[in-house]
């Protein structure tokens, strides 16, 4: 991985490409950082919870959430804006037929996605307005009138519009997908807030020392072996063998090589468990800015679908399988496919071109995307088992599968993408080494 870095700094035009990537990723940490006016600080991080879908939220924005700053927001309007889109891409024939006409259509899905975003940054703003002045009181006093409202909903409007702008430059003219790679800066810079409240928790909680060690030593011990396992399957694929027919074009003969057809286990990457978490977060989000009285059905709601409980293991586990085979239906065709592989003269031994070969394809494709998709769900789901078994003492790897999954994703995503890059430039020490 570092060698490739390396060469890449070697090709000038990649070379832009990365440092304009932190160029952004710099940027957006310090609008992170950017208070916003008429919200108090101390007071926000004094009622802070540092667990459940609170500390999900600023794992996401980088603490920004936790903070009350200006990209509190963070990411979150853009992917539900994207999840949106994408499923009434599949619902309404209008969209569908936009998705189809190439570049144009793909520009107008785009400028959708922005309009939704921020639409959904405006709720999101309100009701983030609403958590901080009702549940904690973090408006200063003597400016919560209709000007101090106002200026404070704008200010986060603004900061998830500047977010998605951000993350379409880095599509534009940086490397990797801009979304993920802020997504993954969050996550990093947020690992030492991270630890400092787990070592917090377990000092309010008044351990021994000799479990303190323990603890420290299994949740490292937990960390390092989802790197490993997701590392592992990330590379893990299925391999469909085709022939090519030789064929005799004026003087020479073409094909008759053989060659195989591969389909990734994970083929559709870090999007499921991040459209997954989004989406059964966001009831519970919502119940939290109401702050629902306790007792009430709707506390129960919100109690019931946080990252604690059983019930929101078995939903996010359900959605993560569901997002998986609605991103690999959207982003490979079998039908296509098998079409390009007949007009080359490449077949599956055994199966018929044509309608048959789809048919192959996409029985291998449901296999191999359910495995793909349970080892999605795997490793999400057991770190919040493990956090419910201990007690919440092992808060700090609730979400450490999620985040795991996004960091190692994003990071192969963007190394594969560079060498990509290279081997297109035909960069003869990059393919010699």
């Amino acid at each position: 991985m570092f060698k490739t870095i390396k060469n890449a700094f070697t090709i000038p035009e990649l070379r832009s490409k990365i440092l304009f990537t932190l160029f952004i990723i710099v940027l957006y940490r310090v609008g992170a950082a950017v208070p916003v006016p008429f919200t108090s600080l101390d007071i926000l991080l004094a009622g802070y919870s540092t667990t459940g879908i609170m500390n999900y939220l600023s794992l996401l924005s980088g603490s920004a959430f936790q903070q009350g700053t200006l990209f509190a927001l963070g990411v979150s309007p853009y992917i539900t804006a994207s999840i949106v889109i994408q499923l009434l891409t599949v619902a309404i024939p209008a969209l569908e037929r936009m998705a189809k006409e190439g570049e144009t259509g793909k520009q107008k899905l785009e400028k959708l996605t922005r309009y939704t975003t921020v639409g959904l940054a405006i709720i999101t703003a309100v009701g983030y307005y609403m958590l901080m002045e009702n549940q904690y009181g973090l408006v200063k006093k003597g400016y919560d009138n209709w000007f101090g409202i106002a200026v404070i909903i704008s200010c986060y409007v603004a900061g998830a519009s500047i977010v998605m702008w951000l993350g379409e430059r880095i599509d534009e003219q940086g490397i990797g997908n801009g979304i993920s790679i802020l997504l993954f800066a969050n996550i990093v810079s947020s690992l030492p807030n991270q630890i400092m409240s787990y070592a917090a928790t377990l000092n309010a909680a008044e351990v021994t020392t000799v479990i303190v060690i323990v603890m420290a030593v299994l949740a490292v011990l937990l960390t390092v072996g989802n790197v490993v396992f997701v590392t592992a399957m990330s590379d893990a694929e299925r391999r469909i063998p085709v022939q090519y027919a030789k064929r005799v074009v004026g003087r020479k003969m073409y094909g008759g090589q053989n060659t195989n057809l591969p389909i990734k286990l994970n083929m559709s990457g870090v999007m499921p468990i991040i459209f997954a978490n989004t989406l059964v977060s966001l009831p519970a989000t919502i119940l939290l800015f109401v702050n629902p009285k306790e007792g009430t059905f709707w506390y129960k709601v919100q109690h019931a679908l946080d990252s604690d409980s059983w019930i929101y293991i078995v939903v996010l586990f359900v959605l993560i399988i569901a997002f998986a085979y609605f991103y690999i239906s959207i982003s490979f065709n079998p039908i296509e496919v098998s079409n390009n592989l007949m007009q080359n003269g490449g077949f599956i031994p055994g199966i018929r071109p044509g309608k048959p070969t789809a048919m192959y394809i996409t029985k291998i494709l449901n296999k191999v995307t359910l495995m793909g998709a349970f080892f999605l769900s795997i490793v999400a789901c057991v770190p919040l088992i493990l956090n419910i078994v201990s007690g919440g003492l092992l808060g700090i790897i609730a979400f450490s599968g999620s985040t795991m999954l996004i960091v190692v994703g994003v990071i192969m995503e963007t190394i594969r993408e560079i060498e990509a890059q290279m081997t297109m430039r035909h960069y003869k020490g990059f393919l010699d080494n």
